[in-house]
C-alpha cells in the first residue's frame, strides 16, 4: 500500500500496522528518508545495532550474494525477540531491484519469519521500479515516498523544534528563517540547531527579525544565497564576490552547488505555480521567497523557464559530482558554475 498523507505517514512511523512486515522508504532526501527509517525501525528495538536482533544489508551486500536477504528473513530471534532487517540502497542497479522486490513480496506474503520487519531505504526509485511497484502493491508491505517538505510543513517542524528548546521566533523572523533553510533533512536540522543556540536553549526567549537578521548575517551560506541570486539575475561579477567571501569565512564549494540548486528549485516551483494558475506573489511565496527577495525572483522567473532550468540543472548535477570525485579544485568548480549561469542570464535578457 502507499502512505502519502503526512499525518498518517506520521502515526505508521509511530506505531506500524501489526500486518506490515514491509516498509520501503525512497527519496532524493537521502536525510528524510534515514530519519523516518530511524524513527519506525526504533517501534521494533531501541537498540538499532543490536548483533542479535538487528541485520544490515546494503547494496553491495546483495549484489555478492542475494541469499542474504532471504537468510536474514528467514532467521529468528535467539532471545525470542522481533526482528529487525534494514536494508539500503542508493539509486539500485536492475538486479539489486528486482532481488530485493521478490524477497519483500515473500516477505510481505507471510513466507519468512513473520515477525520479523523488513525496513528498506533507496533513493528516489522511479515508476518502473520492480521493488516500487511490489510494496505499493501488496497488502502487508507500505511505501513512503520522502518529496520536498512543502513550506507549512518546514514552518510547523521549525516552531515544533523550538518549542522544545523553550526559545521562539516572532511570525516575521519565522517566515524569514524558513525562506532561507535548505529542503535536505539532515541540513535543515542543523540550521534549526544554530538558531536555538544563537537564542539560548532553554531561555524561553523570542528574538524578532531585526535579531535574526544579525544572526544570519554572520553565517557564511548567505553570501552563497546571494551568489546565486546573482548569478541567476545576470550579475557575475556580484556572484562572484559573494562565492569568494563564502569560501574566505570557511564555506565549501559543495554548499555553493547547493545554494544553486536551491535556488532553481525556487524559480521551477515559481513557473509550476504560475503555470497552475497561481498568481505571482502567491507563488513566490508558497517557493519559499524571502519578501526583500521576491521582486527580484519574480523578476529572474518571467526570463528562467522550465526548458531553460532544465539545462542549468544538468550543468548543476555535473558540476555537483565533479566537486566530489574528479580531485578538481572545488572552488573553481563552482565559481565556473556561477559564471556560466550569469552568461545565460544576460543572453536572456537579464
Amino acid at each position: 500500500m502507499i502512505l502519502s498523507k503526512r499525518p498518517e505517514i506520521e502515526r505508521f512511523l509511530k506505531a506500524p500496522d501489526a500486518h506490515i512486515r514491509v516498509a520501503l522508504i525512497h527519496g532524493k532526501d537521502r536525510s528524510g528518508v534515514a530519519e523516518r527509517a530511524v524513527a519506525l525501525c526504533k517501534t521494533v528495538t531501541p537498540d538499532l545495532n543490536d548483533p542479535f536482533n538487528v541485520t544490515v544489508l546494503t547494496e553491495s551486500d546483495i549484489e555478492a550474494d542475494p541469499i542474504k536477504l532471504e537468510e536474514a528473513l528467514t532467521a529468528l530471534s535467539m532471545l525470542g525477540d522481533r526482528r529487525l532487517i534494514r536494508v539500503r540502497l542508493g539509486d539500485p542497479k536492475a538486479s539489486v531491484d528486482k532481488a530485493v522486490a521478490a524477497a519483500a513480496t515473500a516477505h510481505a506474503e507471510g513466507q519468512y519469519n513473520p515477525d520479523a520487519l523488513l525496513v528498506i531505504e533507496a533513493g528516489a526509485l522511479g515508476r518502473e521500479s520492480t521493488l516500487r511497484k511490489a510494496t505499493e502493491k501488496a497488502s502487508g508491505a507500505a511505501a513512503i515516498a520522502c518529496y520536498e517538505d512543502e513550506v507549512g510543513d518546514v514552518a510547523r517542524m521549525t516552531r515544533e523544534a523550538l518549542a522544545a528548546d523553550k526559545v521562539s521566533l516572532s511570525s516575521d523572523a519565522l517566515d524569514r528563517f524558513v525562506a532561507r533553510l535548505p529542503r535536505e533533512r539532515g541540513l535543515m536540522r542543523q540550521e534549526i540547531e544554530r538558531v536555538v543556540l544563537y537564542i539560548g536553549p532553554g531561555s524561553g526567549h523570542t528574538i524578532d527579525l531585526e535579531e535574526l537578521e544579525k544572526h544570519l548575517g554572520v553565517e557564511p551560506d548567505a553570501s552563497l544565497s546571494d551568489a546565486a541570486l546573482q548569478a541567476f539575475g545576470g550579475r557575475s561579477g556580484p556572484a562572484q564576490s559573494g562565492l569568494r567571501r563564502a569560501l574566505a569565512e570557511g564555506e565549501s564549494a559543495v554548499m555553493a552547488v547547493r545554494m544553486v540548486s536551491m535556488h532553481l528549485a525556487k524559480l521551477r516551483r515559481i513557473n509550476v505555480l504560475q503555470a497552475a494558475g497561481q498568481g505571482a506573489k502567491e507563488a513566490a511565496k508558497a517557493a519559499g521567497v524571502f519578501w526583500k527577495q521576491e521582486a527580484e525572483m519574480l523578476r529572474q522567473a518571467r526570463s528562467w523557464k522550465l526548458e531553460a532550468l532544465d539545462e542549468v540543472l544538468q550543468s548543476v548535477n555535473t558540476a555537483d559530482v565533479a566537486t566530489k570525485t574528479t580531485g578538481m579544485p572545488e572552488h573553481l568548480i563552482a565559481e565556473r558554475l556561477l559564471l556560466e549561469i550569469a552568461a545565460r542570464a544576460r543572453r536572456m535578457g537579464l
